[in-house]
C-alpha cells in the first residue's frame, strides 16, 4: 500500500529522523586504534608540557632519565590500548614545579614517596566512590570555567616561551596556521623539523653531541628500595597533598568532560579517571618514574595536531621506551636543546583548542559569569577556582545573589 497523498516518501522521513552527521573531529573507528602518520603527528601535541618538566627533573634534580622516560612511555602504551582515545599522560605540574624549584633539595626518595601517596589516594578515591562527592558539585559552568582557565594558562605560557626566541616563535605560528588551514602535511612534523634545524644553528656544540649519540642498553632501577619512611612522609606532605586540588579539577573533572565531548562513543567517568591515575602512579613510582596524571590540556594538544585514537599514545609510548632503554645516558641533552619557542607554539595551540571546548556554555548570563570567575581563579589556583565556582553557582541558583 502506498504512502498517503501529500506525505513525504519513506526514505525522506527516515533521513529526517536519522541523527545529524558526526563532525570530522569526532570520527574514528569505534573501539579501534589507528597507527598512521596523522596519529603519529598528534602524538607530539603534548610536548609543550612534557619536555620542560622532564628536563627539570633530569637537569636540576639529577633524576635518572631511564626510569622517568620508561615508565612514562609504558603508561602511555597502556592508556592508549585501554581507552582508545588520546587521553594524555602528563607529569603532575604542582609536584614537578615544587620539586624543580627546590633546586635539588628534593630527593629521588621523596619523588617516589609523592608518587606512591598520589597513587594510593586516587586509587582509594576511585574505588570507594569518594571522588563522586566532589565531582557531583561540579556543574557545567564550573567545569567549563576550569577548562577555560587551563586553556588561557597554556596560551599565556606558550606566548612566554615563544618570546624566548621571538623570530622562531613567529615562524612556528605562521607555519602552523598555514598547515592547519591546508592540512596536506601534518603541522606537527613541520614544527619538529623547524625545531631540529633551529636547535642545530642556535646550539651547534650540543647539537653535535646529540648527533653523536650511540645506543647503550640499560634497565630501570628499583627506586622503592632506596626510599625511607621519612622520604614517604616528606614527599606526601610537601609535594603530593598540594597537587590534589589541581588533579581533581584538571585530571579528573576536566579530562572526563573533554573526552566525553570529543569522543561520545568512548566515554569515561570520574571514578575511572581517578583509578587510572592511582594505578599508573603505583606502578611508576617504584621503578624511578615521576608522579603522573591525565590532563585536559594534553588531550587538546593531541587532538589539535591530529590524534583521534589511542594509537597516538601507543606510538609515543614506544618511542619514549626506546629512548629510555637505549639512549637514557644522553636523552636529557636531546630534550634540553629543543627550542623553547617551538614548544611554546605547541602549547599555544593546545590552549586555544582547549578554550574552544567551552563554546557550548550557552547564553545564560549566570552560567557565563560563573565560567569566567572560575577561569580567572583557575589561572591562579585550581582548588580555589573549584571552591569559588561551587559557592557562586549555588548562590546564584538559590537566589542569594542576583546579577
Amino acid at each position: 500500500m502506498g504512502a498517503p497523498r501529500g506525505a513525504a516518501p519513506p526514505e525522506e522521513v527516515a533521513a529526517a529522523e536519522s541523527p545529524p552527521p558526526v563532525p570530522w573531529y569526532r570520527r574514528r573507528a569505534r573501539g579501534k586504534n589507528r597507527y598512521d602518520l596523522v596519529e603519529l603527528a598528534g602524538a607530539f601535541g603534548d610536548l609543550g608540557t612534557l619536555i620542560p618538566f622532564v628536563v627539570g627533573y633530569i637537569a636540576v634534580l639529577k633524576v635518572d632519565p631511564l626510569g622517568v622516560l620508561f615508565m612514562f612511555g609504558l603508561s602511555e602504551v597502556v592508556v592508549g590500548l585501554y581507552y582508545k582515545t588520546p587521553i594524555p599522560v602528563q607529569p603532575m605540574k604542582v609536584i614537578g614545579g615544587a620539586a624543580i624549584a627546590s633546586g635539588g633539595a628534593v630527593s629521588a626518595g621523596m619523588i617516589c614517596g609523592a608518587g606512591l601517596f598520589t597513587g594510593l589516594f586516587w586509587l582509594l578515591a576511585g574505588t570507594t566512590k569518594t571522588v563522586n562527592l566532589a565531582t557531583r558539585l561540579a556543574a557545567k559552568p564550573i567545569v567549563r570555567g576550569i577548562v577555560l582557565g587551563l586553556g588561557l594558562m597554556f596560551i599565556v605560557e606558550g606566548v612566554k616561551m615563544m618570546l624566548v626566541t621571538p623570530w622562531l616563535g613567529g615562524l612556528g605560528l605562521l607555519i602552523t596556521f598555514v598547515l592547519l588551514t591546508y592540512p596536506r602535511f601534518p603541522a606537527m612534523f613541520a614544527l619538529l623539523l623547524v625545531g631540529a634545524v633551529a636547535a642545530y644553528f642556535l646550539d651547534p656544540v650540543h647539537a653535535q653531541q646529540v648527533l653523536a649519540m650511540r645506543p647503550s642498553f640499560r634497565l630501570p632501577d628499583f627506586t622503592f628500595a632506596r626510599m625511607s619512611w621519612s622520604d614517604f612522609v616528606a614527599g606526601s606532605l610537601v609535594l603530593a597533598i598540594p597537587q590534589l586540588p589541581l588533579t581533581i579539577g584538571n585530571a579528573v573533572i576536566a579530562i572526563r568532560a573533554e573526552n566525553n565531548e570529543l569522543f561520545p562513543d568512548r566515554p569515561v567517568t570520574d571514578r575511572v579517571m581517578a583509578v587510572s591515575q592511582g594505578l599508573m602512579n603505583l606502578a611508576s613510582a617504584p621503578l624511578g618514574g615521576i608522579p603522573l596524571c591525565h590532563g585536559a590540556g594534553g588531550m587538546a594538544g593531541h587532538v589539535r595536531f591530529g590524534a583521534r585514537t589511542g594509537g597516538s599514545l601507543v606510538m609515543l609510548g614506544v618511542i619514549m621506551m626506546g629512548l629510555a632503554l637505549f639512549f637514557s645516558h644522553s636523552v636529557g641533552l636531546l630534550f634540553q636543546i629543543f627550542p623553547k619557542a617551538i614548544l611554546g607554539v605547541i602549547l599555544f595551540f593546545a590552549g586555544a583548542e582547549l578554550a574552544l571546548t567551552t563554546r557550548d556554555i550557552g547564553s545564560k548570563k549566570e552560567h557565563v559569569y560563573v565560567m569566567l570567575v572560575v577561569a580567572g581563579f583557575a589561572m591562579w589556583n585550581m582548588g580555589a577556582a573549584f571552591l569559588a565556582g561551587i559557592l557562586l553557582h549555588q548562590a546564584l541558583e538559590r537566589g542569594w545573589v542576583k546579577l
